[in-house]
């Protein structure tokens, strides 16, 4: 195998805003593996919530490319238990890394990533569209702009449910509502029986990450099932979130990939949590690695190139929510 990197700036089509966050421009990187004429594809953001940095995840993995390139790629699975004792400190890399070796092995077989694994996605969820915070009347503006049948909305604001007034004004579709940690637990409940009556489906990541006390009262009070975030990184936050949510929603690039993210999945289904993965705002290459994810999921939040205006890449593309397969073999994903 041979080792490259391709550094993007993904121009959002609007600023981004969530709770602790904003930005106008998204710095990416795609990680690829060539094997003859075999191309793995793989891709994580930067992140300034978690530290994480374009030049940090190539430094790191620069270090380790002769471990990298030496490997016969026998399965994803080893490869990543034989790169993550480098990589385990740095998941963001690791993710990349591990969804171009996905992506190659399934190439290599002639198979779409979700066949390689022995799945259908003959029935998989639809995926929301996400309004980030802004002034109530852009985020109107924001959704009649994209009509969609879903939509994720970012709260974390003095004017929440007002902000779920007026769009429920305009749309009958299906909400959905991430406060990503701003809420107590007293705001959660009294809020989720009107966002309830609004048609909001579920609330995602109510409270700060260790309030395990406030969230154990919103499991048993809240009148909407609550979905973890930012309480749910790694493997060993599934079970600790039984219990305290309803389900989880797993982040490719803070549990390290495509490998780890199935083994989360599985252990959630056990535990009787719903299943959800998530994106970043990422271009074709991580959405596609996302997709194969989608017959273990419940529910799906892949909107990342849907907010981007430069996408470098093909893939997975989209039909009102509907998610349809790129023909390639493998996640799908080919560079411009």
């Amino acid at each position: 195998m041979q080792l490259h990197f391709h550094r993007f700036d993904l121009r959002l089509r609007h600023t981004f805003t969530i709770a602790h966050d904003s930005r106008d421009v998204q710095p990416t990187l795609i990680v690829e593996l060539r094997e003859g004429h075999f191309r793995g594809f793989g891709e994580a953001t930067s992140n300034k919530y978690y530290g994480i940095t374009i030049d940090g995840m190539v430094d790191r993995l620069e270090q380790i490319r002769n471990v990298i390139e030496n490997d016969n790629l026998t399965s994803p699975e080893e490869f990543w238990q034989l790169t993550n004792q480098y990589l385990h400190d740095i998941p963001f890399a690791q993710c990349a890394l591990d969804e171009a070796a996905n992506d190659l092995w399934a190439k290599k077989q002639g198979k779409k990533l979700y066949d390689a694994w022995g799945l259908s996605a003959d029935v998989i969820p639809i995926t929301d569209y996400t309004i980030g915070i802004d002034t109530i009347d852009k985020m109107v503006a924001k959704m009649k702009e994209f009509p969609w049948p879903l939509y994720k909305i970012k709260l974390g604001t003095t004017e929440d449910l007002d902000i779920i007034r007026t769009l429920r004004s305009h749309t009958d579709a299906v909400f959905r509502v991430d406060a990503n940690c701003a809420w107590t637990a007293t705001q959660a409940i009294e809020y989720s029986h009107e966002l309830k009556a609004l048609g909001v489906e579920f609330i995602e990541q109510p409270l700060k990450a260790d309030d395990w006390t406030g969230m154990k009262q919103v499991y048993a009070e809240s009148a909407l099932p609550c979905i973890a975030d930012e309480s749910c990184i790694v493997e060993a936050d599934v079970a600790k979130c039984a219990g305290y949510f309803h389900g989880v929603n797993v982040k490719l690039t803070k549990c390290g990939g495509l490998t780890p993210a199935r083994r989360m999945l599985a252990e959630a289904k056990v535990l009787g949590l719903k299943t959800m993965v998530g994106c970043m705002n990422e271009s074709s290459v991580g959405i596609s690695a996302i997709a194969h994810l989608l017959p273990m999921l419940d529910y799906v939040d892949m909107d990342g190139t849907l907010l981007i205006a430069n996408d470098p890449a093909t893939g997975v593309q989209f039909d009102f929510g509907k998610i349809i397969f790129a023909t390639e073999n493998g996640t799908g994903a080919q560079l411009h």
